[in-house]
């Protein structure tokens, strides 16, 4: 370590000791003056003898190269944006170069304390891959990394969507590399299958190939290795995607060739009775034929297209059930460009170039009367728990850790540390209302929003649902009320109508939780007003993401205020608690509001629904594990 680091004495005695990681703080803000009076090539020099110590096989987080390496990032950024991080920001940098995962709650700063991170990690040489939920925010986070890392002689990268392997490769070769968590999973997944298809080469050719190099042929994969993994939306990426795989698959051009049997399932299905012929559980979205239904599925008046059948005929059936029941339009997907688009049900964004395995996708097609599509190859897959503790170091960050700290522990080997706030909250948390049906549900919250504007405090409305977007929208049309609607796309336009749902008189309609990531600014005059009121306009099967939604207000200790709109015809209620739904309605008063308070059973409700998603995302995990110990990647 060079002489300008360590020549404070207090900083060597941080060497094999029991150290507490607020006690770090005052030396890494000692440093940092230190080293803000360098020139920037002196800073290079400086970071550079802290990289040889590292690359030498010293500790990235033993204490005094922590001060070190943290107290070069902070000066980085301080260079870059003019920005010193508050303590707590240091404290959730220490835990994260330690392999945790923090709790930090909305607006706290997390971009730059993962910036700081991974420029830190970035000292030890060998790669750092920062994950986002998507892309929009992976382009915006390498761009404020890139405008300060250079001034340590870093290099940041970004990894584009299905861009050429060339271009992929330059960005792993940067020191810290910026994507979307699953484009990281499928680049793994392609270099597998490189390596796999170089592996079934003759050795003559390899042998031809090297001599042909010289010896310093180009590196076969576009990755260098899983080394460090900072995670942006660690409940989003770790857990909430978690739930299916991460599945690279080769897409058939023209008409399925079943697409007969798609359509004659179509129409037996419409003609299926529940409880007669199958069994529809809502609380797991699953749907079985019974042994009447098997029956009728092969009665004379059935025309089988048994020539093109590419599985049992009753699995058609069965999915075009789902298609028919289970699975709604402008919900869990939209019909774009005569295209069926997924929608992620947990954040409401639209997935592009994504589609549902085993013929439900065409399933749904044949419904929605659109060309049906030829299932897609599955070329290779991995679940994304096993992909990502595959990193030697990782770590995460988002607002809502607690609660998951079992899985994070047990899946990914990352203990869950909750980082406190820089400012107290004084946020107002109003009592939830309850209806009898969505349709008095939407028209209270229409009439909430209208007497709010009237003050011209900001308005943020969070949906499960585009639909039910729309619904709102329209109602507030008839009020008169202007008003921004998302929809999920988590682009730099929807960023943008985000960071404005603080202004004075806004009303922002978002699905879920779109624009996530994005800082919404409430000014002055906002915040005399009160600030954001935001409205949650149906729990969420997580009550992780009611919680997101809920943190836009009142943050960095501002006013704000949110409350909680719940139907009994909501999907949490009909899925984990009809009794409930029951209740509601049988104690509702003319207005069709019921006056009681059931928050206890919803949250209730709530863990037991993430209790069955964590059970969901257990098995598959365990099933890819067998699957890999039996047949390889």
């Amino acid at each position: 370590m060079s002489e300008a680091i360590t020549k404070n004495t207090k900083l060597k005695r941080l060497r094999n000791r029991v150290w507490d990681p607020g006690h770090l703080i005052p030396h890494i803000r000692a440093l940092s003056r230190t080293l803000s009076a360098c020139r920037e090539s002196e800073l290079q020099r400086e970071a550079e003898s802290l990289r040889r110590e590292l690359s030498a096989g010293a500790d990235h987080d033993a204490p005094e190269l922590l001060v070190a390496g943290i107290a070069l990032a902070t000066e980085a950024v301080r260079r870059g944006h003019r920005i010193e991080l508050y303590d707590v920001q240091l404290l959730a940098v220490i835990q994260l170069a330690r392999g945790h995962i923090t709790q930090m709650q909305t607006g706290e700063g997390k971009t730059f304390v993962a910036v700081t991170t991974a420029a830190h990690l970035a000292l030890a040489g060998r790669g750092v891959h920062v994950m986002t939920p998507n892309t929009y925010l992976a382009k915006r986070d390498a761009a404020t990394a890139g405008s300060c890392l250079t001034s340590l002689g870093m290099t940041v990268g970004l990894t584009p969507e299905q861009g050429q392997p060339n271009e992929k490769r330059i960005a792993y070769d940067c020191d810290v590399t910026y994507g979307t968590g699953h484009e990281f999973g499928f680049d793994y997944l392609r270099d597998q299958l490189t390596l796999r298809a170089d592996a079934r080469r003759p050795l003559g050719d390899r042998l031809l190939r090297d001599l042909s190099s010289g010896g310093s042929q180009e590196r076969l994969t576009m990755q260098r290795g899983l080394l460090f993994g900072v995670v942006d939306e660690a409940d989003s990426v770790l857990v909430d995607d978690a739930g299916s795989p991460l599945v690279l698959s080769l897409a058939g051009k023209g008409t399925a060739p079943d697409l007969d049997a798609h359509l004659a399932a179509r129409e037996v299905a419409k003609v299926l009775a529940e409880d007669v012929h199958y069994r529809w559980d809502v609380s797991t979205g699953h749907i079985g034929l019974m042994k009447e239904g098997r029956n009728r599925c092969y009665d004379d008046d059935i025309a089988i297209p048994a020539s093109v059948l590419l599985r049992p005929w009753t699995a058609y059936v069965e999915q075009a059930l789902r298609a028919l029941h289970v699975f709604r339009r402008n919900v869990h997907y939209v019909v774009a460009g005569n295209e069926v688009r997924i929608v992620d049900e947990t954040t409401g964004r639209i997935l592009e170039d994504r589609a549902w395995q085993d013929g439900l996708h065409q399933a749904i097609e044949a419904l929605e009367g659109l060309v049906v599509t030829p299932e897609k190859e599955s070329l290779a897959q991995i679940t994304r728990q096993r992909f990502f503790r595959q990193y030697r170091n990782l770590c995460g960050m988002t607002g809502t850790a607690v609660g998951c700290e079992a899985e994070f522990q047990y899946v990914y080997r990352c203990k869950v540390t909750e980082i406190p706030q820089n400012l107290p909250s004084v946020r107002r948390i109003l009592p939830s209302r309850f209806f009898a049906t969505p349709k008095a549900k939407h028209k209270a919250i229409v009439e909430d929003i209208a007497r709010i504007h009237a003050t011209r405090q900001p308005v943020l409305v969070g949906t499960q649902s585009i639909s039910d977007s729309d619904i709102i929208g329209e109602l507030l049309s008839e009020k008169g009320l202007s008003f921004q609607l998302l929809n999920g796309l988590q682009n730099a336009e929807e960023a943008e109508i985000v960071a404005h749902a603080g202004e004075r008189g806004a009303i922002t309609i978002a699905t879920n939780l779109a624009g996530r990531g994005t800082d919404i600014k409430v000014p002055e005059y906002a915040l005399a007003l009160g600030g954001l009121h935001v409205i949650v306009a149906e729990c969420q099967l997580s009550g992780r993401m009611d919680r997101q939604l809920i943190g836009r207000c009142g943050r960095q200790g501002q006013p704000g205020a949110a409350q909680t709109f719940v139907s009994a015809e909501d999907t949490l209620l009909k899925r984990f608690g009809k009794w409930l739904g029951a209740t509601i309605r049988r104690d509702a008063e003319d207005d069709l509001e019921t006056r009681g308070d059931f928050s206890r059973p919803l949250r209730r409700m709530q863990q037991a629904a993430e209790k069955q998603h964590y059970l969901g995302r257990a098995k598959l995990l365990r099933q890819d594990t067998a699957r890999d110990t039996l047949f390889g990647l």
